[in-house]
């Protein structure tokens, strides 16, 4: 077994107090490896924990005897003369990152990610391990694993316990409900959050019933949806193996419906990851490796679907009506259509980049979301299957296949092994599909225009009403009283006459000063723009291309008029009349 304890001396300073113990056999050869992980689950990018870590030491457990060790890479360390020793090693973990990967301390609580702050021996990472924490006595704690004794937690090897977050605190409040014969339950940390719980636990145990009934089953015999309410704006979610960290803020508003809605749309998110990566998971990240990137092609089935069927099932539970519903597809559909970079990249490569840059704005146009793009091409695959089967089949018997086939078995499935499931689910090829809108960059509105037509609805475009980027092509944000564009679509006029970062000062002669759209309504058929570029003042010449419009929004809406094979799809959909 490997031993950790957590504690802290003076919660002002963030740091953390951390030990391991590790017993190292007597015939062992080398020095003993350590590693502490350099990334962490469901964040695909390498964060360089180790730049946490103060003050390493290594010791005999038994005799307190210093012993030598190396620092070989930026999160590895090698320990000289372990064998047939206990091996402590101690150092200082930085706890001062809030966010639902984070890790914090203060005098109201702990936070703790440890995949974050804990070091796991090389070849001991199968081996259970025990997590002791050093907490007051009015401290409660909420946490995945399994209590054997007061503030200490089992896991049953490294990578359960990296993937089970904590939180200590001594006003934390807890709820709970069942789904499925199941508990699940609901913390909430944050003097400042006033919970409506009947709400809440009615609105959670019907998404969660959804998808218990989706898969026919659960990966975990128990549940914990543990929040962090902040007094300050934050939104962010991260699964685990049985639980989920989700940040939110700000706390006095949760129960408003603006924010109410980000809660409902996350919970039913993350709770779907517990299938969808951290039971089914792909074949290259199984196991973990905690020391490098693991690149993967399907992330878009990790994240897009899962971002389809986290506001999809909240309808079909009827927790949203579908009119609700639609706002959010919208919302997804507006960031998707927000630049070119779907005509850059397929969703299979974004998967890839993700450890390159997907989490970042990155150059203009260069890459697609695999959460928006991901989500969209599962609705279509969703709708696909279903005009296919008349609504016997959908993306539901995909992942109930998947599950059954991966999740339970615990093997990891590869883009082949999906290919093979979407088409025997299909009962014909869909390479078709699969060459355009995954592995290709085809525009994805014709087709789910078409298929939103078996539902009822419709895909409807919408000219940008901002005469900026509509006209013109080009977005700015106001910092500082100075305009500066932030952005210009391909082959617009914009991309003729200016370029990111421009100051605008002034159009045809007249100042910029929160005026732009009426500066640029006129009819006039051309401007002369003065900018700013690099500290120098330029003019230059800004020319309409009659009958083109630039950005246009999307919107997913009902047919004003549906027959009645339409509406049964729509019903068989969604789960509610037309």
């Amino acid at each position: 077994m490997t031993y950790y304890h957590v504690s802290f001396e003076n919660p002002l300073t963030f740091y953390l107090q951390v030990q391991l113990m590790v017993e190292v056999p007597a015939e062992a050869t080398g020095p003993l490896a350590l590693q502490l992980p350099a990334w962490r689950p469901g964040r695909y990018e390498i964060q360089n924990f180790g730049q946490k870590i103060q003050h390493m030491e290594f010791s005999d457990a038994e005799t307190d005897e210093l012993l030598p060790y190396r620092k070989v890479t930026k999160d590895r360390w090698e320990v000289s003369g372990a064998a047939g020793r206990s091996v402590r090693a101690r150092y200082n973990f930085y706890a001062h990152q809030m966010d639902a990967g984070g890790s914090w301390l203060d005098a109201t609580q702990l936070y703790l990610n440890p995949v974050q702050a804990l070091l796991y021996a090389e070849g001991h990472q199968e081996l259970p391990c025990q997590l002791t924490l050093d907490l007051p006595a009015d401290w409660r704690l909420a946490c995945g694993l399994p209590q054997t004794l007061p503030n200490t937690l089992q896991a049953a090897n490294f990578d359960q316990l990296a993937d089970a977050p904590l939180i200590a605190s001594p006003t934390i409040q807890h709820e709970q409900y069942e789904a499925g014969g199941l508990p699940f339950h609901v913390w909430a940390q944050g003097d400042e959050a006033v919970v409506n719980w009947p709400r809440l636990l009615a609105d959670f145990k019907a998404f969660s019933e959804e998808q218990l009934t989706l898969f026919g089953g659960f990966p975990v015999t128990e549940y914990h949806f543990l929040n962090q309410f902040l007094p300050y704006k934050h939104y962010h979610g991260v699964e685990h193996h049985n639980s989920t960290v989700i940040v939110l803020g700000p706390a006095e508003q949760l129960m408003q419906e603006s924010l109410y809605k980000e809660l409902l749309g996350v919970s039913c998110h993350e709770l779907f990851h517990t299938w969808n990566i951290k039971a089914i998971r792909p074949a290259e990240m199984q196991p973990y490796d905690y020391s490098r990137e693991n690149y993967f092609r399907t992330c878009y089935i990790a994240e897009g679907i899962t971002t389809y069927y986290g506001e999809y099932l909240l309808a079909r539970s009827h927790v949203r009506t579908p009119a609700q519903y639609f706002e959010e597809l919208n919302t997804v559909l507006h960031k998707h259509y927000a630049d070119a970079g779907g005509h850059n990249l397929s969703l299979a490569d974004a998967s890839m980049d993700l450890w390159l840059d997907g989490y970042k704005p990155g150059v203009p146009d260069r890459k697609v979301s695999v959460y928006h793009k991901g989500a969209l091409a599962a609705l279509l695959l969703d709708l696909t299957l279903r005009q296919l089967h008349g609504h016997a089949r959908s993306l539901d018997d995909v992942m109930r296949r998947l599950y059954e086939e991966f999740g339970k078995t615990g093997k990891g499935y590869t883009d082949e092994d999906y290919v093979r499931v979407v088409t025997e689910v299909a009962g014909r090829k869909m390479q078709v599909y699969f060459d355009k809108f995954i592995n290709g960059t085809a525009p994805l509105q014709e087709p789910l225009d078409k298929a939103l037509h078996t539902v009822g609805c419709q895909l409807v475009a919408y000219e940008n009403a901002s005469a900026a980027e509509g006209k013109f092509g080009f977005r700015t944000v106001v910092k500082n009283e100075r305009t500066e564009v932030t952005y210009i679509w391909p082959g617009s006029p914009a991309a003729a006459a200016l370029t990111v970062d421009d100051e605008l000062v002034a159009i045809n002669g007249r100042r910029v000063e929160s005026n732009l759209q009426s500066l640029l309504s006129t009819d006039a058929p051309h401007y002369e723009v003065a900018v700013f570029r690099q500290n120098r003042l330029l003019l230059v010449e800004l020319a309409a291309q009659p009958g083109i419009s630039f950005g246009p929004r999307y919107a997913v809406e009902k047919l004003a008029e549906a027959d009645e094979a339409q509406k049964a799809g729509f019903r068989n959909w969604l789960g509610w009349d037309f």
